[in-house]
């Protein structure tokens, strides 16, 4: 969908680009940023029948070349608009999906809590709804998202194995509430994504904001396709990296670079047919976007170490791929790729 990448990349050029560098500085993003992106259409893509997942993996790489702290933030929304369309929950789809396929309520995810073996986060079913007591480690978009899709380990179902182990996603408003504490955390980058730790000591959610109950093997399903997508970050930087690499007139690193990448975007695709496929390729993409950001670095010279040169923040956003969203298998795979790059 041509008219999508378009719309992406206007915004991207447009808006998000040019101010990428004081949203770093700041840790602020500006409230344009959000509302350009809705009067793009691009907080929908998940509800959409026409958009294919390769434009929609397409234009979340687009948006993290320009200001990777925005999309960041923004590409958690989806997570939410895919549960609220594919949940059995009528009342909760009709409430609040209009809304968050125009962008008009945004939307951020917990789901840290309930991956990890043993989860960080539980929920026990009690009189009315459910108590959860744990930490949510990364949640991100607190004070700029309405809604969190919370997901926690039933613990009911303690068996270690994925056949019957459950997972229990709420939807609940993102604000404080009785039971929850807010920890700020300080990012090396993406820092105005507005990233806190929630550590939860008995707060009650009603039965009413269940969004699914799945088992932990088709949570972490979900988490595969996801997988795909949080590679878009790591590319976006390196074809960010790519670009002014050209610009500093190195025109043969620069399309060393962009052969690197389109390998790389192809691997990340491939493994989404092959589970086995995808967390060395999540690992390359980020071992390349640091590669990618220091060879920016050395194109342009001091530049990159004095003033507000672009390779400074493409520098750490880099790091920052290599273990946001990341798992197990990933740091595995880069602990073993890194040294002998």
């Amino acid at each position: 969908m041509g008219d999508l990448l378009d719309r992406a990349r206007a915004v991207a050029a447009d808006v998000l680009a040019p101010t990428a560098d004081e949203v770093d500085r700041t840790s602020t993003i500006p409230e344009g940023h959000f509302r350009a992106l809705a009067d793009a259409g691009l907080y929908g893509l998940a509800t959409a029948d026409d958009v294919a997942f390769e434009d929609f993996v397409g234009v979340v790489e687009i948006l993290a070349g320009a200001c990777l702290t925005t999309t960041f933030t923004w590409m958690q929304h989806h997570g939410v608009v895919r549960g609220l369309s594919a949940t059995a929950n009528t009342a909760l789809r009709e409430r609040y999906l209009a809304d968050a396929a125009r962008g008009t309520t945004r939307c951020g995810v917990a789901f840290a809590g309930a991956s990890p073996q043993p989860p960080k986060l539980w929920a026990t079913a009690v009189d009315g709804g459910w108590r959860l007591d744990g930490v949510a480690p990364l949640v991100t978009g607190w004070g700029l998202v309405d809604l969190l899709q919370v997901s926690a380990r039933d613990a009911a179902t303690t068996d270690t194995d994925d056949e019957h182990a459950r997972v229990v996603a709420l939807l609940v408003p993102a604000h404080a509430a009785d039971g929850v504490t807010v920890h700020p955390l300080d990012l090396a980058a993406a820092n105005g994504s507005r990233t806190v730790r929630l550590d939860v000591d008995g707060w009650f959610v009603g039965e009413d904001a269940v969004v699914a109950t799945p088992s932990r093997a088709e949570f972490l399903a979900g988490q595969h396709v996801s997988a795909r997508i949080n590679g878009c970050l790591a590319l976006g930087v390196a074809g960010r990296c790519a670009g002014l690499v050209a610009d500093a007139g190195e025109p043969d690193a620069s399309a060393a670079l962009r052969k690197a990448l389109d390998a790389a975007r192809d691997d990340l695709d491939a493994g989404l047919a092959d589970v086995a496929r995808m967390a060395p390729a999540r690992a390359a993409a980020s071992a390349l976007a640091v590669r990618a950001a220091a060879t920016l670095t050395v194109a342009v010279g001091s530049r990159a170490i004095v003033g507000r040169h672009p390779a400074r923040r493409l520098a750490r956003e880099a790091a920052f791929t290599l273990v946001a969203a990341g798992r197990p298998e990933i740091r595995a795979e880069l602990l073993a790729e890194l040294p002998g790059s």
